[in-house]
């Protein structure tokens, strides 16, 4: 394609690319441009200034503006190293009942937060010794890093312990391998995150209130 870019070209590339969500480097790539007429491009036709092609997700990464992207692979794109887990996942799996509007991620970098017109993104920060559990999953016709389920519950305790979050009296574990936690509950090199584990079991045998 010619340094001078169209903007119905552009977008006709990226979506039969399925590269959706980019950043300039890899957007110049795509359309086999240099990268200063790539960033002019994307710059003229952000949100409503030139053909409001993109939207700016944050400093240097971008989306087509009309395509359905799942909050879960942006999430994946907008802070790396990160897998989606915490509430987030624990939502997805029915572990909770709650419907949440965040999408929550963890890192080994520091803890951040953005708030983009595709909503927030949060992301906390845990040991590089316990970031693992997590793999590539098909959701919403796109595939996007998320914990499995007992690395997801983990990882939520973990906090839990650190008194940064309360603890869900409504956690539903049928479907989790109590096991596989504590595998992964011992990541965190912490002596009461496995008491944690024996409590929510208790409590869960217990007869369940009526909301």
């Amino acid at each position: 394609m010619a340094d001078k870019l169209k903007r119905i070209e552009v977008e006709e590339k990226l979506k039969n690319l399925g590269a959706l969500v980019f950043t300039p480097m890899e957007f110049a790539g795509f359309l086999n441009v240099p990268i200063r007429t790539a960033t002019n491009f994307i710059s003229t036709n952000i949100g409503n200034s030139g053909s409001g092609l993109f939207l700016k997700l944050r400093n240097g990464l971008y989306m087509v503006k009309d395509a359905y992207v799942s909050p879960l692979f942006i999430a994946n794109k907008i802070y790396e190293p990160s897998y989606v887990s915490l509430n987030t996942a624990l939502s997805h799996y029915g572990i909770i009942p709650e419907v949440v509007y965040a999408t929550t991620s963890v890192t080994t970098k520091i803890p951040r937060e953005f708030t983009t017109p595709k909503g927030n993104f949060i992301y906390q920060r845990i040991k590089k010794q316990a970031f693992t559990g997590y793999g590539l999953q098909l959701i919403d016709k796109e595939n996007a890093l998320i914990a499995e389920p007992e690395k997801a519950l983990a990882d939520y305790l973990y906090f839990v312990d650190l008194k940064r979050v309360s603890l869900n009296d409504r956690l539903e574990l049928k479907t989790i391998k109590k096991s596989v936690l504590l595998e992964f509950v011992k990541l965190f090199e912490r002596k009461n995150l496995t008491q944690l584990v024996d409590h929510i079991y208790a409590e869960y045998k217990k007869p369940r209130k009526i909301y």
